[in-house]
């Protein structure tokens, strides 16, 4: 069945609540599972010229990573203490949805395994779903837990 399982997280709860199933799945099917989180890249407007804000901007797309490297890392702990082997990845991107679909590719996935945060009303249609740019761009089944 899968073999590859990708399992992105945010480190939220409802994120970890993947955490389980995907376990489990891989070890019903000998297979692995990839951990992913992105972390996102500091963003700022264009600034008048003589202004700096480098060692900030450095400074914090070091703490989005290492955040994103300790929920990674959360899982891999979890699927090692259960002899399932993890593979982990925290690039850098203001585009999630397109950092997942591009590690499934990257690391031969065959299925997502992926929160749903629930969004409604006004912050749907503002800020719109990364769980729904996936399921509208990926090549392989989403597992959507709620």
């Amino acid at each position: 069945m899968f073999k590859s399982i990708l399992v992105p997280t945010d480190g939220s709860p409802l994120a970890e609540k993947t955490f389980g199933p995907a376990i489990e799945a891989a070890k019903t099917n000998n297979g692995k599972i990839v951990a992913i989180s992105v972390a996102h890249p500091f963003v700022y407007p264009y600034l008048t010229e003589g202004s700096t804000i480098s060692n900030y901007k450095k400074e914090v797309e070091h703490d989005a990573l290492r955040l994103s490297k300790q929920y990674v890392q959360r899982l891999a702990d979890e699927a090692q203490k259960q002899g399932v082997p993890c593979e982990t990845t925290t690039p850098c991107s203001v585009d999630p949805s397109g950092e997942i679909i591009a590690a499934v590719e990257r690391f031969g996935c065959d299925v997502i395994f992926i929160a749903s945060h629930g969004r409604r009303g006004i912050s749907k249609l503002l800020l719109g779903s990364e769980t729904q740019r996936v399921l509208a761009d990926s090549p392989v089944p989403v597992m959507v837990f709620r």
